[in-house]
């Protein structure tokens, strides 16, 4: 539906700033959303000097912001005011009908929207409050929204990007909504707490701040302020399978509650970590990335390279049990980009003889939008099945395929549901006798087994920032969690995967009635 106030804000910013240097207009169609706002943020650039406007609130914007230091109410420039006016009604703010004047419902507006970001009305957050007009980052409790969820985004507002002033965070959507913004939020609070200096904090999981967690995290009892970081982190990670819920009553209190002991050890559990029910370092580095403590032990790997007899040797006496390799390889031997990749003729019954397991990946090109449609997925579920056939592998052996890139929930809905729709039919017209797992992001993994039905997972976590990895929870079906990437031995690198008890048992045997390749 067109709502009129919206329209009448995209028709005056069009005709205000078209002469603008760098300005791109905005459709006037009555609907908040991206170009609008964005187009508001170029009218703001023109207004406080800075030329040519761009599409972005960056820190060039902020400083100019800041240094004017005047709150709407105070403020000079009708455009100015205009402007504030206007992203008011985008961001779904009662304003001004007449974006020149700043009323009283205006002020009350920009009030209530200080009160729903957590912070204190004044001069000091107006710089991160009038950033957050420029964009579509919601501050009130949406329907799905959870008030302890809401409450830890105020707290990270409040007390960290503007208390604190850490340079590199910005306000986080008060929705009540896990998301990649609050996880980013919450890393850099926590690096804060662990002693991570002001300006290095940048929401990376490096060795500065795993070294403060090692030092400063595991102390019992932790300190205020990181005891509550943590437990919002077990809230934000709830529930675990079979359906274990965090208590939002134990994120406030400092007691060793059984409901709080009892969810620690279902989610170490659940993740395959030392079951301590503590804030050990390790439990700390599962919640708070998808890749967790890379150096711990795990007996998968999957790589590119052929796995010789003298290799699969290697990998064994290393505590390796089970083997990923690739079925096929789409591009020929003279292209530039061929890797070599694919599964050798007798390279399972290596593998077995050795007493490691196999479990087979597809991959044709999985790093682009572009591979995953029906047809496509219809194709490549035919090529797996043959393959596998040639290969030997028994009935009921799970191929996973493979989402090698950041896919949005855009791209899952109208590109790799249908293309695993198309997987899904392939094996089915071939007799079923081959399942498809899925590797991707935890995102892309839970969606795919949900509403598709893969049966396993091969989890992408050591791209921990993926936007599919952070703020979402581990896949109830993982099987295989990819967390190290590294040199087994000079020229051969592999991935060093944690395989789940209980899972995927992979190819133990082939079968006697196909000629192996």
């Amino acid at each position: 539906m067109t709502d009129t106030n919206v329209l009448a804000v995209q028709q005056w910013v069009n005709a205000a700033y078209q002469s603008a240097p760098g300005y791109l207009r905005c459709p006037e169609d009555g609907s908040t959303g991206w170009a609008t706002v964005l187009s508001l943020t170029q009218g703001l650039q023109f207004e406080l000097g800075i030329t040519p406007t761009v599409q972005n609130f960056g820190p060039g914007t902020f400083a100019a912001v800041k240094k004017r230091n005047l709150l709407p109410i105070a403020e000079t420039n009708a455009n100015l005011i205009r402007i504030y006016n206007a992203a008011l009604w985008c961001k779904g703010y009662w304003a001004s009908s007449d974006l020149g004047v700043w009323s009283d419902q205006s002020q009350s507006s920009l009030a209530q929207l200080f009160e729903d970001a957590g912070l204190v009305y004044g001069s000091q957050a107006w710089p991160h409050i009038c950033k957050a007009l420029m964009r579509m980052d919601q501050f009130r409790l949406v329907g799905t929204g959870d008030l302890a969820v809401q409450r830890l985004q105020q707290r990270l507002n409040s007390r960290y990007t503007v208390g604190l002033g850490i340079p590199a965070m910005s306000l986080v959507p008060c929705d009540g909504v896990p998301s990649r913004d609050l996880q980013n939020g919450l890393l850099m609070a926590v690096q804060f707490e662990v002693g991570v200096d002001l300006t290095a904090i940048n929401g990376y999981f490096g060795p500065g701040t795993q070294a403060g967690l090692r030092s400063k995290g595991t102390v019992v009892p932790l300190p205020a302020d990181l005891r509550y970081l943590f437990r919002s982190a077990c809230y934000l990670s709830s529930p675990v399978p079979p359906g274990v819920e965090y208590a939002a009553g134990d994120i406030d209190t400092g007691d060793e509650t059984l409901t709080h002991l009892a969810w620690l050890r279902a989610f170490q559990q659940f993740t395959q970590i030392p079951q301590t029910a503590t804030n050990d370092f390790i439990t700390w580095a599962e919640l708070l990335v998808a890749s967790g403590d890379t150096s711990r032990p795990g007996t998968a790997t999957d790589g590119i390279a052929e796995i010789t007899a003298e290799r699969a040797q290697a990998l064994y006496a290393a505590g390796y049990r089970i083997v990923g390799r690739y079925l096929d390889e789409h591009l020929p031997p003279t292209d530039p980009y061929y890797l070599g990749k694919a599964l050798k003729p007798g390279e399972p019954r290596t593998i077995l003889d050795a007493g490691l397991r196999l479990f087979p990946i597809f991959q044709y090109n999985g790093t682009v939008l572009a591979n995953f449609t029906y047809e496509k997925g219809y194709d490549q579920g035919a090529v797996a099945h043959n393959k596998s056939v040639e290969h030997g592998l028994p009935a009921g052996t799970c191929i996973y395929f493979a989402v090698d890139y950041d896919a949005l929930d855009a791209d899952v809905d109208t590109s790799i549901k249908p293309y695993f729709e198309g997987v899904k039919a392939a094996l089915a017209a071939a007799g079923n006798r081959y399942t498809f797992g899925v590797y991707g992001s935890r995102n892309v993994c839970t969606r795919v087994s949900r509403e598709i039905g893969a049966t396993w997972s091969l989890v992408a976590a050591m791209s921990w920032q993926y936007s599919g990895n952070l703020g979402v929870r581990m896949p109830e079906n993982w099987s295989f969690n990819q967390i190290r990437e590294f040199d087994f031995q000079p020229g051969w690198g592999i991935d060093h995967d944690v395989w789940r008890d209980g899972g995927d048992p992979g190819v133990s045997t082939l079968d006697q009635t196909i000629p192996e390749a």
